[in-house]
């Protein structure tokens, strides 16, 4: 399901336009020039363009660069309907969105959209007529059979109406379309990038399997959502090396099954955490709480207290009065590292609702924190920052950070959705041993939130 991104107030975005505007983060214009992926498994091609100067009264658009071949992008949906995952992210590849503040249009075209549902408020049928996308019949006609005739695949099965397993998790169908794409890969001997909405499958032994198989196949793989890369208040990025001794997360939304939001906590912690020194070395349990357990974490120290209190309070949408008070039934999950570290992701839907961090450093005496800052509906233009990194990923071939990273949060919430059903059994597998080390950047959007042409 989509982020709601609930209403913030007005004040928010013009403080982050003025406050990025008189940072002088409005000098500088970085636009990422790209060429054509190869059409064959493992060559891809990019380049950078230089930096553009421009003073804020006299900021023309710089020169574009010379055009490169447009890709062409298969489309493979659960659903398209208005707030729909696919809506956002193929609209934006179809209409453009916002970089800097000035628009920009991705250098794609999307040819073909499958759909595995198409409900009455479906708007797919009249978004491909007017954008003359071809709406296939099967997921592998999106990619144009054996002959394989587009550049790169997007995998956006979120949303739409699917049953629930017994450990509350979506059967969302990712894997089984995953496996039609390389189907046609195999059939068609070439392999073109694919990048996978949200997290990789429910179930962590197939997003396991994604992973080796795209390793195994040659193609590069791109999978997460869009919290990682989205506005950050304050721009806190840890340099790599950060001794981190521990991370929360503290969110609220209470629609649907829990994974659907705790996966999004999850990437927040762990774009974080995974900056600390000696990079991931894996997750050594994991246990879900809910009702007073959570708060007995806290009274224990199993989750610093004070971590919780600040990740709240970076966020605007925080509540008046006291956190037990309001929050009638808060669920967690805890996650333990093999090097020590700690970290919490907790819903308290009562008390926030926007995505805090606070983290304690070795050394330190003050925590870090921030709040990873969602626009509202119905632009919702956290989809703004990953549409730009599928793109950029689809022309080079290079995702902006491993999916290793992808496949450790699926794990973790895999493993803590049977947790919940298991009355808080502390989870382990070697399943978690996943290491892999962090991108020198962490790639979110920084800079103005409004356009400012």
């Amino acid at each position: 399901m989509a982020l709601p991104g609930r209403p913030q107030s007005h004040s928010v975005t013009m403080y982050l336009y003025v406050m990025n505007t008189h940072s002088g983060a409005m000098s500088r214009r970085m636009f990422l020039g790209s060429s054509a992926a190869a059409g064959f498994v493992g060559v891809f091609a990019g380049r950078n363009a230089p930096a553009q100067e421009a003073s804020p009264k006299d900021a023309p658009r710089p020169a574009p660069n010379p055009p490169a071949k447009k890709l062409r992008l298969a489309a493979i949906n659960s659903i398209f309907r208005l707030r729909s995952h696919a809506y956002h992210i193929v609209g934006r590849m179809v209409h453009g969105f916002q970089k800097d503040g000035f628009h920009h249009q991705p250098n794609v075209q999307v040819v073909r959209m499958f759909n595995d549902q198409s409900p009455r408020d479906d708007l797919s049928r009249g978004f491909c007529d007017r954008h003359r996308i071809e709406l296939a019949k099967s997921a592998a006609a999106a990619l144009g059979g054996e002959r394989l005739d587009v550049d790169a695949v997007l995998l956006i099965v979120e949303h739409g109406d699917y049953p629930l397993n017994e450990f509350g998790q979506v059967l969302y169908p990712r894997y089984e379309y995953f496996r039609q794409i390389v189907e046609v890969f195999e059939k068609s001997g070439r392999a073109v990038p694919v990048f996978v909405d949200k997290h990789l499958s429910y179930n962590h032994r197939h997003a396991a399997e994604m992973v080796a198989t795209a390793k195994k196949a040659g193609f590069p793989l791109m999978a997460g959502s869009s919290l990682p890369v989205t506005w950050r208040i304050p721009e806190l990025e840890p340099p790599l090396g950060t001794a981190f001794e521990e991370g929360v997360c503290t969110f609220g939304f209470d629609r649907g099954s829990a994974e659907v939001y705790f996966i999004h906590a999850l990437e927040v912690l762990q774009c974080m955490l995974e900056r600390r020194k000696g990079n991931e070395t894996g997750v050594k349990s994991v246990i879900a709480l809910q009702g007073d357990a959570v708060w007995k974490a806290i009274d224990s120290g199993l989750i610093t207290a004070r971590l919780v209190d600040l990740a709240i309070d970076r966020c605007p949408s925080k509540n008046v009065g006291p956190l037990r008070e309001n929050v009638l039934n808060p669920a967690a999950i805890l996650v333990e590292y093999k090097d020590g570290t700690r970290g919490a992701v907790l819903n308290l839907i009562e008390q926030t609702s926007e995505f805090g961090f606070a983290g304690t450093i070795r050394g330190q005496v003050d925590p870090v924190s921030c709040c990873f800052f969602l626009p509202s509906p119905p632009g919702a233009r956290f989809f703004d920052p990953l549409t730009w990194h599928i793109e950029q990923f689809f022309h080079t071939g290079q995702p902006p950070y491993p999916v290793e990273r992808t496949l450790l949060t699926s794990t973790i919430l895999d493993l803590a959705m049977h947790s919940l059903k298991e009355g808080s059994r502390v989870m382990t597998s070697d399943a978690l041993s996943i290491t892999y080390a962090a991108p020198a950047s962490s790639g979110f959007f920084r800079g103005p939130v409004v356009d400012v042409q």
